[in-house]
């Protein structure tokens, strides 16, 4: 049943795509609310699966690497419909809804099954690493979505182009202030998931850091973060903010897919 239903949310996850990207091409408003409804559609078809996933197999079946993109893109799309109640966010959506897709896909091709944890990991410390880690992964990607609408609005700007693309666009300032929550509070969870990490892997291995190719390249990817979160909290705002964050993404996303698809190491492409 949690496959039908996942069937279900990617089908509503491309037509809600293909209904942001009408939207933006063409000047009919209704289509925004159109893709916003397939938007939440897809979303509750989505946390249904994955809370049948859950419920039948235990909550550690969302933690492997294929069910964790899945459990990440569900989050992100909640994040967007909760920025999206007063706001139009067309274009974050037009972003939003093919990550979801591609993201919810490796779950419904490479479906992990019920042993997708190596036995050594299952611990208390298990979900308190994972969960605020793939919270922090969930609201760095609407960061990044942010960001690369904040380009296109500025782009828009510089360029004087100000035609229905442009009236769709949030202000930069919203954009800009929308973009420092996210990544404070995502670099707030991705530093409790790296904390916990280092506890769950005293636990299983008997030292909290052993130089594996996850911890690694997460520590690089918190340094970067870190970095942008003290840059922008002495003022760093706009373009360099933006393309910054853009940038802390994309080695997010090489060290997340890259190092469980290519170097697991211990953890066994356990997703975390």
């Amino acid at each position: 049943m949690s496959s039908l239903f996942l069937t279900a949310a990617l089908a509503l996850y491309l037509l809600t795509t293909i209904t942001y990207g009408a939207h933006l091409i063409s000047k009919r408003a209704q289509l925004r609310h159109v893709g916003l409804g397939l938007m939440a559609g897809a979303f509750a078809m989505h946390a249904g699966a994955l809370a049948m996933r859950a419920g039948a197999l235990g909550y550690e079946s969302l933690f492997p690497f294929q069910e964790g993109l899945s459990l990440i893109a569900c989050i992100v799309v909640g994040l967007f419909l909760a920025i999206s109640v007063r706001t139009d966010f067309s274009v974050v959506g037009a972003l939003v809804a093919p990550i979801a897709f591609l993201f919810s896909l490796s779950a419904f091709i490479f479906e992990a099954g019920p042993h997708g944890i190596p036995p050594e990991l299952h611990s208390v410390w298990l979900p308190a690493h994972v969960a605020p880690a793939f919270v922090g992964y969930a609201i760095f990607t609407v960061a990044f979505c942010l960001s690369v609408t904040y380009l296109v609005q500025e782009r828009q700007l510089k360029q004087r182009r100000k035609g229905d693309l442009f009236r769709r666009l949030p202000s930069l300032e919203t954009l800009d202030n929308l973009n420092f929550r996210f990544v404070t509070w995502g670099f707030a969870l991705f530093t409790i998931g790296l904390i916990t990490g280092s506890l769950l892997a005293k636990e299983t291995w008997g030292a909290l850091w052993s130089w594996e190719p996850v911890q690694v390249w997460s520590l690089i990817t918190w340094l970067l973060y870190a970095a942008l979160v003290q840059a922008r909290s002495v003022g760093w705002r706009g373009r360099r903010a933006a393309l910054l964050t853009v940038f802390a993404f994309a080695l997010l996303l090489l060290s997340f897919l890259g190092v469980n698809l290519v170097f697991p190491g211990k953890h066994g492409g356990g997703g975390s």
